[in-house]
């Protein structure tokens, strides 16, 4: 250890980082105190914190490293308890052919090195990083994983002689939900979710263990993974929150939770799938306090905007808002029917679920069961003396007729459709039947969107776009090569560099030539090309020009178009 130490300081001097004088000044220190060498000279402002761990890499011949350039995977935090890692001040960074790589304050430290491979069975590869750094970032991840692992020895302590055979494995007798541990550590898992601002909550059984994972800005990330012991209590628990049958194993089931945390009351809507590794549970968190009601917010430009309050002002016709599944079309809807919103208008909606309970107007949930479809509960709504009516989707003929009929009979209709763009809308209703001078009398727009993500204002950079970006822009002659920008990765976007997403749409208002093409059963290439003559802005024109202002990055635009 001596000649450790003397190495170390002999480097610090020769760096001319410190003096001998420095030097005699911190042995003596190190004498008294017993600490280490680094963090005395540290200590006393010989050298910072950053001079240290570069010269300890350099020693070492390993990287040096930047903490805020790496997202954590959670999992690794669960194979090593926090007290092992703040003890030797240690983070596992990833996991990679058997090798875990950690970054150390300490790469001389051999006993937290052999220790990690103990506790893990890894090869471990070391990088360096500040003690500020690994610090923080050990009570930043550590946080919810260091409880919820307490909370699974715990449980697995008190189940311990409340077991059941199940095949050739062990699981927690399903009775060990009442439990305090169980409940909590099922309560943690959906409190992360919330406060990761996730829209999704995946538990997913495996064969040697139950995996998690949180759907946030529309990407799917590792959260904590209890084993498999668990499976039973945590599928319990979440059936008796939701009120559904704890026996019934072999069927689908869904149902409904409402969990309060942080003052805040969030829906959990809960469907159960059976599977080869036991039941597949997905919780959709529908948190009203981050629904968008603003059109503004919603990422529509001040032209788009204009138009598009017009045609939500007219008295009948039909707007269609079309997309693929997560999308967003709810939302959109949701807000057109916020802006639209008055004493003087009676407003109805037959939807698949309601997600979100609005003033002022009546929401009703199809029944297939109970005899209530889309069709069946439009029809009743007429009856109803509606002025504007929101059919969650149209899926069928019968329902797209009776829709397009409402319209034309001076209602104003809102509904969305599962197509890939604007104008792939008309030859989708034509499709189900409907007779094409019905549809040109009726449609009054329809709109095609995705969700992108936006680029965190915390970590925003600028950058130069590669030959890659600039030739899918299509540039014109001439015009000069944007800055673009990008997120480096910080705490408040969990260094993902995304925070939130924004919508990117294209929106066609047919014409008396659209419509005439409409008539004619022209194609979608048919009708894009002339509503392109018509100044229709297509969603990659749309997410290039957010990119170029810095809200969503070009990668993004050219994930979530399809190129």
């Amino acid at each position: 250890m001596a000649g450790k130490r003397k190495a170390l300081g002999q480097r610090l001097i020769d760096e001319g980082l410190i003096t001998s004088q420095q030097l005699d000044i911190a042995l003596r220190e190190q004498k008294r105190t017993g600490e280490l060498l680094g963090t005395i000279l540290k200590n006393l402002g010989f050298i910072t914190e950053e001079n240290l761990s570069r010269v300890l890499s350099s020693e070492l011949d390993i990287p040096h490293v930047s903490l805020s350039n790496y997202a954590i995977d959670p999992s690794l935090l669960l194979k090593i308890p926090k007290e092992l890692a703040k003890r030797h001040r240690f983070i596992p960074l990833f996991l990679e052919d058997n090798t875990l790589t950690v970054s150390m304050v300490d790469p001389y430290d051999i006993m937290a090195i052999d220790a990690i491979q103990q506790k893990t069975g890894y090869m471990v590869k070391v990088v360096a990083s500040t003690e500020t750094e690994i610090l923080k970032a050990i009570d930043q991840y550590y946080g919810t994983a260091g409880s919820l692992d307490n909370l699974i020895e715990e449980t697995i302590g008190r189940a311990s002689k409340v077991t059941t055979s199940t095949g050739d494995s062990t699981q927690v007798s399903e009775g060990i939900f009442i439990e305090p541990p169980i409940i909590e550590l099922v309560n943690q898992i959906i409190a992360q979710a919330i406060v990761d601002r996730a829209t999704d909550i995946h538990i997913e059984p495996e064969e040697k263990l139950i995996r998690t994972r949180y759907r946030i800005d529309g990407i799917l990330y590792q959260g904590p993974s209890p084993p498999k012991e668990l499976q039973a209590a945590i599928i319990s628990r979440i059936k008796i929150m939701a009120n559904l049958n704890i026996s019934e194993k072999r069927a689908p089931q869904d149902g409904r939770i409402q969990f309060t945390t942080s003052n805040k009351e969030v829906d959990l809507r809960v469907s159960i799938y059976p599977t080869v590794f036991g039941e597949n549970i997905v919780l959709r968190v529908l948190d009203k306090s981050n629904l968008v009601l603003g059109l503004e917010e919603l990422g529509f430009s001040s032209q788009t905007l204009s138009r598009l309050t017009t045609i939500v002002e007219k008295p009948h016709g039909i707007l269609l808002v079309t997309g693929p599944t997560g999308a967003g079309k709810t939302t959109t809807l949701y807000s057109i029917l916020t802006t639209i919103n008055s004493l003087e208008r009676n407003i109805m909606t037959i939807e698949d679920p309601v997600e979100y309970q609005l003033p002022l107007i009546r929401q009703s949930q199809v029944n297939p069961a109970g005899g209530l479809t889309f069709a069946a509960g439009l029809r009743s709504i007429l009856r109803q003396d509606p002025d504007v009516i929101m059919v969650g989707e149209i899926r069928d003929q019968e329902t797209a007729g009776i829709a397009i009929r409402s319209a034309l009979t001076g209602h104003f209709v809102l509904s969305s459709l599962h197509t890939n763009s604007a104008c792939g809308a008309i030859p989708r209703l034509l499709d189900t039947g409907i007779e094409p001078f019905l549809l040109s009398s009726s449609i009054a727009a329809a709109i095609a969107q995705r969700l992108a993500r936006k680029i965190c204002p915390k970590c925003k950079v600028s950058y130069t776009p590669s030959p890659e970006e600039i030739a899918w822009m299509k540039l014109r002659e001439g015009e000069v090569v944007p800055e673009l920008y990008e997120g480096k990765g910080c705490e408040h976007c969990t260094r993902t560099g995304y925070r939130g997403r924004i919508g990117i749409f294209e929106i066609l208002i047919p014409n008396k030539r659209i419509n005439e093409l409409v008539v004619q059963r022209g194609s979608e290439e048919e009708i894009r090309e002339e509503a392109l003559k018509q100044g229709m802005k297509l969603m990659r024109d749309d997410g290039i020009e957010k990119a170029k202002r810095g809200l969503i990055t070009i990668s993004e635009v050219m994930r979530v178009t399809e190129g």
